[in-house]
C-alpha cells in the first residue's frame, strides 16, 4: 500500500474532501496528512502559487538588472 492510500486529499471536480484514492488522479490535489488540511486545498494552492509568482518577479527583475548592467 503506498502512503497516498492513508492520506487526504481534495476533488477538484466534487469539492469534497476524500480518503484515499478515491478518485481519478485528474480530479485530486493533495496528499494531505488531515481532512482539515485538504479542505483548505484551494487556499494552500492559492498561496504557493502567489509565493512562487513574487520569486519568480524577484528573479525576473534580478536577471533584467544583471542584463542592463553588462554583466
Amino acid at each position: 500500500m503506498s502512503d497516498g492510500e492513508n492520506k487526504y486529499w481534495y476533488n477538484t471536480t466534487t469539492n469534497q474532501v476524500e480518503f484515499g484514492y478515491a478518485s481519478p488522479a485528474v480530479d485530486r490535489v493533495g496528499p494531505f496528512d488531515t481532512e482539515e488540511a485538504a479542505s483548505n486545498a484551494l487556499n494552500t494552492l492559492r498561496e504557493r502559487s502567489e509565493a512562487w509568482a513574487a520569486e519568480e518577479a524577484v528573479d525576473e527583475d534580478w536577471r533584467k538588472s544583471t542584463d542592463a548592467d553588462g554583466k
